[in-house]
């Protein structure tokens, strides 16, 4: 356990739950840091190279983001070992079987995060009631689909520029990641007037210097 807490301070972690269950290849970590503010909120990731230090460090990033946001809720967060890409059948089993053995911990409440996407959440949702980031078809708002954490980045970038030296207009610009986060930032930017010049992701990389159409 001092892997996480050569850090730890009176903010947190309060809880650090270990899952493993090796005939089911389940193995997790949810760490929830603070609910002085209320049920801790944070995203579940999936990689085959999770920690519990990285899980520890988001769930702090998720306690001053959210306390900064001003909600009534504490910040944590989840870890899933595996490849995100596995078939589908496989990443539900795994998911559901997760949900399952963090049922009784009320005080965290689940949300997509690298490699889980709203499905996921649909799948911790029919098991324990208690996700957010949810389908459309079951009440949820599609922000994959809006692009509301891309046009979140894009605002950082609009608020960073206030203390440099250069216009967006015209400016180049390169994503590394092309998934939902990545590429509705590219749209965002480039709308903007700035030009897309690289991508790169998991698969590969492209350049062009006239710029990349981001759709």
């Amino acid at each position: 356990m001092g892997e996480i807490f050569d850090y730890a301070d009176d903010l947190g972690p309060t809880k650090v739950i270990h899952i493993h269950e090796p005939t089911h290849g389940l193995k997790a970590v949810l760490v929830v840091d603070n609910v002085a503010a209320g049920p801790s909120i944070g995203g579940l990731r999936m990689a085959p190279d999770v920690s519990t230090r990285e899980c520890a460090r988001l769930a702090r990033a998720m306690t001053l983001k959210n306390a900064a946001a001003g909600l009534p809720h504490g910040g944590g967060k989840s870890v899933l070992f595996g490849y995100p890409k596995m078939p589908r059948e496989e990443k539900e089993r795994l998911i559901r079987g997760m949900a399952c053995a963090l049922a009784d911990i009320e005080e965290y409440i689940f949300g997509p995060d690298m490699g889980t996407d709203e499905e996921c959440m649909a799948w911790v949702n029919d098991e324990i009631g208690r996700s957010v980031g949810l389908p459309r078809e079951i009440g949820g708002i599609p922000l994959d689909e809006i692009g509301a954490t891309g046009w979140g980045l894009s605002h950082v970038v609009e608020v960073a520029l206030e203390h440099c030296d250069f216009e967006l207009e015209g400016a180049s610009f390169v994503v590394q990641g092309f998934g939902a986060v990545g590429k509705n930032t590219a749209r965002f930017l480039t709308d903007k007037g700035a030009i897309l010049v690289g991508v790169a992701d998991s698969r590969g990389t492209i350049h062009n210097p006239d710029g990349l159409d981001p759709g």
